[in-house]
């Protein structure tokens, strides 16, 4: 098949997320047209026209997409130079047998690392098809691991990488000091079960919930509580074995939020299988989701994103700290929150490259995938401030 010299967008799925990575696309793609496609073809059409109409064009198409009917995926796809997954994670592989079918670059918001090392087996088909696919390209695992892996570039000699992040609110509420500002789905996946850090050199598995700390963050963020949870690092622990001593995510929230979550998580709530009771088989997961959501629902509220790096190493043959700093909010002029910004603006900056042939081919982690210095200064261009420090500790 010979591609298409156009450069033809398609993002899947039209939620939050997916609204802001056409935004993106829009402004900085280059795109000769960007079609946005969900099962839902209204919600997708009224996406679009919220787009068009916030950057006074007429490039955006809505189509009626089923991620699960492989070969009408596959069809669509054929015409589409880069695809972006914007749906829930546990469709992104089949997405990507799609992609190296019609060969076609595609990127995912990820969030489920034993999905993504499925993915990761498709390497020498997606190599053949001369296509780049990389998952895990939301906020964290996303723009958090590219962040991490630029602290790294800082120093001469990287040893260990720490990395705090969350999407919080402006102004918590009670009970539970939270604003959920994307699917719940993925927000309970990141609740359960365990993730994977580097520990003296070694991937160590990790539960969730554990070895909580405070973090402060300068105003007007504050003191934060920082404890692990799923899926943060993804795949960078494997991929700097060897290279690093330590490497680690922790995710922050606003004091107090931590043990009303872990109460859930001892009970069992974030488990996904289905238990009996009154002779009716329910999934605590969705009964918890269903009652958790609205609670964490205030479409009027404004968020923020924070994302600290330390990495510690050498420089100059002297022990060193590199610190990569990234706070963001709520964005008054368009209506796309923090979360949206940092999650839908970071997956199309990987896209962009892809289509610009900057990325590496094959199924790629991130953090092996693009150049993590072009990437900040394309954060950078769009108003997502990065900063960043080096001091020497002797």
């Amino acid at each position: 098949m010979v591609r298409k010299e156009e450069r033809n967008f398609a993002v899947l799925g039209s939620g939050r997320q997916g609204t802001a990575v056409v935004y993106d696309l829009v402004k900085f793609g280059n795109a000769d047209s960007i079609i946005i496609g969900d099962i839902n073809e209204d919600l997708a059409y009224k996406a679009a026209t919220r787009v068009n109409e916030l950057l006074n064009v007429d490039i955006v198409k809505a189509k009626q997409v089923n991620v699960t009917d492989y070969e009408k995926l596959t069809a669509f796809l054929t015409d589409i130079d880069t695809v972006i997954s914007a749906v829930p994670y546990y469709y992104n592989l089949q997405i990507t047998k799609a992609a190296i079918a019609s060969k076609t670059n595609m990127c995912d918001l990820g969030g489920n690392t034993n999905i993504v090392l499925e993915q990761l087996e498709l390497n020498s088909l997606a190599e053949e098809a001369d296509i780049s696919i990389i998952p895990d390209c939301g906020q964290v695992p996303g723009m958090g691991t590219t962040l991490c892996v630029y602290a790294m570039s800082l120093l001469d000699k990287p040893e260990e990488v720490f990395m705090w992040d969350g999407g919080i609110p402006q102004i918590p509420r009670s009970p539970f000091n939270y604003l959920l500002t994307f699917n719940i789905e993925g927000l309970l996946n990141e609740y359960y079960g365990t993730t994977e850090f580097l520990r003296n050199g070694e991937v160590a598995k990790v539960p969730c919930f554990i070895e909580r700390e405070d973090i402060e963050f300068p105003p007007p963020v504050g003191r934060l509580e920082a404890f692990t949870t799923a899926g943060g690092t993804s795949t960078a622990p494997r991929t700097f074995k060897g290279q690093l001593k330590t490497y680690q995510n922790k995710t922050v929230r606003h004091p107090g939020h931590y043990i009303q979550l872990k109460t859930m998580n001892d009970l069992g709530l974030f488990d996904p299988e289905a238990i009996e009771i009154s002779n009716v088989k329910i999934s605590p997961r969705a009964m918890l989701a269903k009652l958790f959501e609205p609670k964490v629902t205030y479409p009027d509220d404004k968020d923020v994103v924070v994302i600290r790096v330390k990495c510690l190493g050498e420089k100059n043959g002297r022990p060193a700290q590199a610190q990569v700093d990234l706070m963001d909010f709520y964005d008054e002029t368009t209506g796309f929150t923090a979360m949206e910004r940092t999650t839908g603006w970071d997956i199309s900056i990987v896209a962009i490259m892809m289509a610009d042939r900057q990325a590496k081919k094959g199924v790629v982690p991130l953090e092996l995938a693009i150049s993590s210095p072009e990437f900040v200064q394309k954060l950078q261009q769009r108003g997502i401030s990065v900063s960043e420090q080096v001091d020497f500790l002797d």
